[in-house]
This record gives structure tokens, C-alpha cells and sequence, in this order.
């Protein structure tokens, strides 16, 4: 049923706009009364009681900054990504034409300099007209300014249902409380800063708060360098930013436009002939459209999510999650990351190339860190953050862990099984026990049964067993090698280099089990999905079942290069709010986790890898005859579909990885055709191997390729292993012509096929429970 008017009040009636004009003029008498004249000299009980009623509102409003846009910078300080609720970037008056300034006190507020906040001149003219039946309105710059901000700390509060709007949900009360705030600010304010908060904070567009954004978006140019008609047109949005969209409604845009040009004329705040020029010009926008959002990220948007991630994470940026949020997206926070954008090109360039078209998404991933700093350097993958058509889409990082260890999300997959890349942290234990790399063993032994004796001084028992007799017992078949030719006696070291699993378990059967767990704890590798240890009495780990992240083994092999200090990753150098002032960021943090000798004689054994043995094919160089001090290993796991290649010089390490990212547990890199070239079994040295040797030949020289310190000569036994010479020019192509150059970095070697026979032996690990 329909409420009927009470015709007293009803505004379309004459005595209804008599009562109204009677009513608000009462109002404003309060209102004066209560500003200009004491209550102690007011007679009357009526009068008395409407100032101490205005008396009880509100006089001090707290100005906070208004919500401003997150910039997220690499380490050069080009811009990664923006990221903000409101698209908002604060200038000074000063930056602002002159133009948008006396166009919005021309039709917004002509008596802006003359009045104390509140225009009662203005008011009486606007309840004249209103009561003529034209409706118009009586704030004055002071009061939207008031209201703005009263607004915009609702909205950062996260109390945005309680926002105040004006001809829609404020009453009479809430109009005294602006009134009186607004006459309360001139007297804290000059009008020179009213005036710049107020075009500071006004809203132009869902994409544009504040008059640089609205510049840069209806223009693609500055508030400073506004033309006329572009001051008017953007001065005369504000009473409607809708109705008078340039965009959307360019005739009611112009309309508007001329309106606050004649107003600006009248006022003598431009000349005739200004004025004519300004209305003959046609209304034309070139839109800048804002990418708000990691995923719009150019450079890096898997590495901007992760930095978002730790971001979130930090309960110093608020007590909860949408606390952070606000921070974050309304804080006008600037956060200077580790990331070097020369670096990222490159990197980025070689996972997209390694797997072109890529109708079957297969995974491709690079990521580097510093060694004695742990700054991430790069992180790329060769998946579409934005959903495209005909495009590897994925949003989930490959390059990181799934959890942090406090349970919180990171945005990462988790990790893969790394295979044989696990292999130098049994062989560091054989050296920490003060063994020699070159005494043989017997790699012929492919049983290891249940009852088998291993030494292990800690309490996690041993679990697992190779032995096919007792497979009905829970024990895996013997232990295999990726050829028949290496089931024999070898020392220890071409046991590593040339990835002999055999060997592996040779080694682990005379050291320590839990000086293997020790070592691999101190370097930081863990499970990638649930950040727990990777247990080391499990003897699939041995050869690398458990998913662990490409970030944790660039940073654990970044601690031989380190000579066996381990460094956290970090990713985020510093962070500072619109002040100016210093919010939490990541700080270096390094320990030691192997003994400097030990780490020495790992590196040397890594280096004989790409010397000899199962990366001989792939040794990154930087012109046909010269290369660097360089060390990596080889990894494969039993279904070849997570394949590696991790490896440091003196001043970069960088886990090279691809493999399956679908998680298909049948899904095995055998009998594939990557890029337009055919695998019969894909292996760590050959898609993973050639993505990191480019890359490290374009990237690693900026970062220094210092030798490497020499381990001790107890270590190897009897004189050094010479290099057996292999063809240095057949790494195995990478399908990217093209790649990204780095500073200083040379060009990219010349590829040539690989054989069709690997020359190393993958691991063979299950696939992780």
C-alpha cells in the first residue's frame, strides 16, 4: 500500500516549499547562533537549547591521508606493479595547472576565499531556489573536503556501508556536524591546503580518485600540464561523475563544460578569447586505462604475487587479514624489491621459449638469489597470470612454496621431486666425516633390504628399503641406473658427477644418515607443500622424492657458492609509507650451515659436472672458446617429469626446472615433443639444462665469476681428476632465438642437437607419498 504526502510538506506544493524554506532557515539560524554567539549571552530557553545541541557535535576532524596507490619497484626502481583500492596519486598544489584550480572554485565554490567554511549566502541563494522549485546546492568546498574525508576513513576502516552521500542518506544532523567541521577546519587550514586535499581526494571515476589520477586516465597526461578545456571538462565531472562522463556521456560532459567555462569567464578568471577557444574544442579523451593488480604486472607477475604473499603474511601491516589489505591497497605504501628487471627479461625469455606453443602445458621455471645476501634476483615461469586464449594460464606460482612456516598461503605450487639435485648433500656429509672424494666404493650393490644396518644417530627410524624380493614387505625394487655401464667400482666423486644412484647409496651406507638430515636442514630445504623437513632416514630422499621448491634449491646450492653460509631468500628491500617513514621489510639473514671445506669440495665436484660428467652437454659459456668458474647438478625423477638443472658461480645461483606443473600422476616425460623436437625420456640435461646454461651466460657475469677456493688436498686424494675434453659447442638448443640481454652479459652460445643417448644416470625416485 502506498504512503500518501502530508501536503504541508509536500516539496511540489507551495506551502510545502514555504514550511521547507521556514524549516532550513531555522536551521541555519541555529547554526549561526551557535557559531557566532556565546551561549551565556542567548536569552531563551529555545535558543539556549539549540547551542548547546549544536555545541555537542563534533569540532575536531582528524585529516588522515586519503587512501593513495602501492608501488611496487624493482631493485632499479622501474615499477613492477601498482596495487590499490582506490587509483589515487597525491601532488601539491603546485603541481597542478592553475586552470583546474579556478575552475573548480568557479563552479564549485566562487566565494571560496571570502567565506569560513560555511557560505551563508550560498545558503539562503540555494533555499531560495529550492523553494522556486530549482534545486541546487549549498557546500561549500570545505564541506565536500569534510566529507570526503570523513568518507574515505570510513572506507579505510572497512566501514564503507556507513559512507554519506549527500541527497541520499544524510539528514539534517549530519548536514550541522559537516557545517561545523568545515568551519572548524578553515581555522586549523589555510585554503591553500583545503583546496589541494579537496583535489586530492575528490572522486572522478571508479578508476580515478584525485586530480593526477583523473588527468592521467580521462587525459594521459599530469594535473600539472591540464589544458583549459581539460580543467574545465574534469572540474565540471565532480557534481556527477557519472551523468557527466566525458567517456560515456560526452554531450552532457560538454554541456558541463561550457557551464564552467561562462562560470570562470564571469569571474574574470580567463579571457574572452580563452573562452571562445575553450568552447569550440570538441570534447576528446585518450584514455590511459590504470592495471591495478600483480597480474597486470609486465615484468614479474608471479614474483609481485609472492611479494604481495609475505606482505599479507607480516601481522606487522595489521592485526588481521583485511587490516593488511587496507594497508597494503590504501596505504600509498612504496615497496623496493630484490628483483634486478634486467635479470627477469632474460629469464623470462628462456621459459617461454623452452616451451613455445606448448598445446600439452608442460612447466617451465627459473628463479635466482644471491648467494651471501639471499636476494631474489628473478623468478619466471612460462604461464599467462591473465587468462588468454590459447594460453598456459595458471595463477599458481611454481617457483615457490605453498606455505609459509606459520601455515599462511604463499601463492606457490609446492614444489616437484628435484631428483638427483639432492645428491651433493649425501656427498657433503661423505666429506664432513673427513672422508676422501676419491675413495672407491662398490656402485654395483643395487640391494638394500630391510634389516640393512644403516647408521643413524637419530630418532626418526630408517625408513624405506630397495630390494625386489621384498617388495610384499613394502620395499621398492633394486636400485636402478640410468645405463648398464656404471654398476661397478668408481670413487666417490665420479659416483656425483656423473649421478650415479648406485653410488649414492654406496655413500650414504658409510655417513651418518642424521649428518645428512643435519646438512640438509642447515641449508633450508624442506617440502614445498607443507614446509615441514624433508626426512633424510627416508631413503627415497636420498635421491629426491619429496616436492621441494626451485626458490629452496637455488638457495641451499647458493650456500656452497657462499662457501657454507645459507642465506634466507628475501624479496623485499624496504617499504615506506606516504610520509616517508620505514615499515618492516626483509632483512639479510645468513648462517653457517656447512663447514668452509666442506663446502669447497662440494664445489669442486659440482664443477666436474659440467666438466665431465651429466652436464658435460652443458656448460653455459660466453663466446665458442672462453667460460666461467661454474658448478651445477643434474636432477630427474623415475617418470622424468620433473627435471633440473641447479647450479651457482661465485656471485649467482639459479634452480633451472621443467617437468609436468598438472600434477598428473600419470602424466611421464617420455615419448614427448617439446617445441617442435622429440624425447624419448626427457632428462634434467636437456630442456632444464639448456634453459640454464643461456641464462646463466647472459645473467651470471654481471654478479661475478670469481674462482672458486680450492678444497683441501686431503680431500682429493692423489692429484686433481683432469678434465676429460668433450664437445663444448652441443648444448642442446633452445627453441628462443631472441633472448632478453642482460647488462654486460654476453651473447648466447651457439647451439648444436643433443646426442640421443643421455649421458647421465636420472634418479630414481618414487613418487612421493
Amino acid at each position: 500500500m502506498a504512503t500518501g504526502k502530508n501536503p504541508l510538506f509536500d516539496t511540489a506544493t507551495t506551502l510545502g516549499k514555504l514550511l521547507l524554506f521556514l524549516g532550513v532557515s531555522a536551521i541555519c539560524g541555529v547554526l549561526v547562533a551557535g557559531l557566532l554567539v556565546p551561549a551565556a549571552a542567548v536569552s531563551g530557553n529555545t535558543a539556549s537549547g539549540s547551542i548547546q545541541f549544536f555545541e555537542t557535535l563534533p569540532a575536531e576532524l582528524q585529516v588522515d591521508p586519503p587512501s593513495q596507490s602501492t608501488t611496487i619497484l624493482a631493485s632499479d626502481g622501474s615499477v613492477v606493479a601498482n596495487l590499490y583500492a582506490e587509483n589515487r596519486t597525491r601532488v601539491s598544489l603546485e603541481q597542478m595547472s592553475p586552470y583546474i584550480k579556478d575552475a573548480v572554485i568557479a563552479i564549485e565554490d566562487s566565494r571560496f576565499y571570502e567565506h569560513g567554511g560555511v557560505d551563508t549566502t550560498g545558503i539562503l541563494r540555494a533555499l531560495v531556489s529550492t523553494a522556486r522549485g530549482n534545486k541546487q546546492g549549498a557546500s561549500t568546498i570545505t564541506q565536500q573536503y569534510v566529507n570526503n574525508v570523513i568518507n574515505s576513513s570510513l572506507e579505510s576502516e572497512g566501514k564503507g556501508d556507513q559512507v554519506l552521500l549527500n541527497g541520499v542518506n544524510k539528514g539534517v544532523g549530519d548536514k550541522l556536524r559537516e557545517m561545523k567541521l568545515a568551519i572548524a577546519l578553515e581555522k586549523k587550514f589555510s585554503k591553500e591546503q583545503i583546496l589541494e586535499g579537496y583535489l586530492n581526494i575528490v572522486f572522478f571515476n571508479r578508476d580515478a580518485y584525485g586530480i593526477e589520477a583523473a588527468s592521467k586516465f580521462f587525459f594521459s597526461t599530469t594535473a600539472k600540464d591540464l589544458t583549459l578545456p581539460q580543467a574545465a571538462l574534469l572540474a565540471g565531472v565532480v557534481n556527477s561523475p557519472s551523468f557527466y562522463d566525458p567517456i560515456t556521456n560526452p554531450e552532457n560532459a560538454k554541456v558541463r563544460r561550457d557551464l564552467v567555462l561562462k562560470a570562470m569567464l564571469s569571474q574574470s578568471k580567463i579571457k574572452q578569447a580563452d573562452y571562445d577557444a575553450a568552447v569550440a574544442a570538441p570534447v576528446e579523451t585518450k584514455v590511459t586505462q590504470p592495471r591495478q593488480g600483480c597480474a597486470y604486472s609486465s615484468t614479474a607477475p608471479y614474483f609481485c604475487d609472492y611479494v604481495l604473499h609475505l606482505l599479507l603474511n607480516n601481522p606487522a601491516y595489521g592485526a588481521d587479514a583485511d587490516a593488511r589489505l587496507r594497508k597494503i591497497f590504501r596505504g600509498g605504501l612504496t615497496i623496493k624489491t630484490t628483483l634486478d628487471p634486467n635479470a627477469q627479461a632474460v629469464a623470462q625469455a628462456q621459459v617461454d621459449g623452452t616451451t613455445g606453443a606448448n598445446p600439452d602445458k608442460w612447466g617451465a621455471s627459473l628463479v635466482s638469489v644471491q648467494p651471501g645476501s639471499g636476494k631474489i634476483i628473478s623468478m619466471a615461469q612460462n604461464t599467462q597470470f591473465l587468462e588468454a586464449e590459447g594460453k598456459f594460464n595458471n595463477v599458481i606460482n611454481f617457483n615457490v612454496d605453498m606455505k609459509d612456516p606459520k601455515g599462511n598461503d604463499l601463492g606457490g605450487l609446492g614444489g616437484f621431486q628435484p631428483g638427483s639435485t639432492m645428491k651433493p648433500f649425501t656427498f657433503a656429509e661423505w666429506l664432513n666425516e673427513g672422508r676422501s672424494m676419491n675413495t672407491i666404493l662398490n656402485g654395483a650393490v643395487r640391494k638394500y633390504p630391510l634389516n640393512f644396518k644403516w647408521k643413524n644417530t637419530c630418532p626418526t627410524p630408517v625408513d624405506g628399503a630397495y630390494n625386489t624380493a621384498e617388495k610384499a614387505l613394502g620395499a621398492a625394487d633394486d636400485l636402478q641406473n640410468a645405463d648398464e655401464d656404471h654398476y661397478r667400482n668408481m670413487p666417490v666423486l665420479e659416483g656425483l658427477y656423473n649421478s650415479i644412484n648406485t653410488l649414492t647409496f654406496a655413500t650414504a651406507a658409510q655417513v651418518d644418515l642424521c649428518g645428512i638430515q643435519k646438512i640438509v636442514d642447515a641449508v633450508g630445504i624442506h617440502a614445498g607443500q607443507t614446509n615441514e623437513p624433508v626426512p633424510m632416514t627416508r631413503l627415497s630422499n636420498l635421491i629426491g622424492a619429496t616436492q621441494t621448491s626451485p626458490l629452496t634449491m637455488a638457495s641451499a646450492f647458493a650456500t656452497f657458492a657462499n662457501d657454507g653460509k645459507y642465506c634466507e631468500p628475501i624479496a623485499i628491500e624496504s617499504v615506506t609509507d606516504q610520509t616517508g617513514a620505514q615499515l618492516p621489510a626483509q632483512a639479510t639473514s645468513c648462517r653457517d650451515a656447512i663447514k668452509p671445506e666442506v663446502s669447497r669440495g662440494v664445489t669442486y665436484a659440482l664443477q666436474e659436472v659440467l666438466n665431465r660428467g651429466s652436464g658435460a652437454l652443458i656448460q653455459p659459456r660466453i663466446s665458442t672458446r672462453t667460460s666461467f668458474p661454474i658448478a651445477a647438478k643434474t636432477g630427474t625423477n623415475d617418470p622424468n617429469n620433473s627435471t633440473w638443472v641447479v647450479g651457482f658461480t661465485s656471485g649467482l645461483a639459479t634452480a633451472s626446472w621443467f617437468g609436468d606443473a598438472l600434477g598428473a600422476q600419470d602424466r611421464f616425460g617420455r615419448n614427448l615433443t617439446i617445441n617442435g623436437k622429440f624425447y624419448k625420456a626427457v632428462d634434467g640435461y636437456m630442456i632444464a639444462g639448456p634453459q640454464f646454461s643461456n641464462f646463466m651466460a647472459q645473467v651470471a657475469p654481471a654478479y661475478g665469476t670469481n674462482p672458486f677456493p680450492a678444497p683441501p688436498s686431503n680431500m682429493v686424494t692423489g692429484p686433481a681428476p683432469a678434465p676429460v675434453p668433450v664437445p663444448r659447442a652441443t648444448i642442446p638448443a633452445n627453441p628462443n632465438p631472441n633472448p632478453a640481454p642482460a647488462p654486460s652479459a654476453p651473447a648466447n652460445p651457439a647451439p648444436a642437437p643433443a646426442p640421443s643417448t643421455p649421458p647421465s644416470s636420472p634418479a630414481t625416485a618414487p613418487p612421493a607419498p
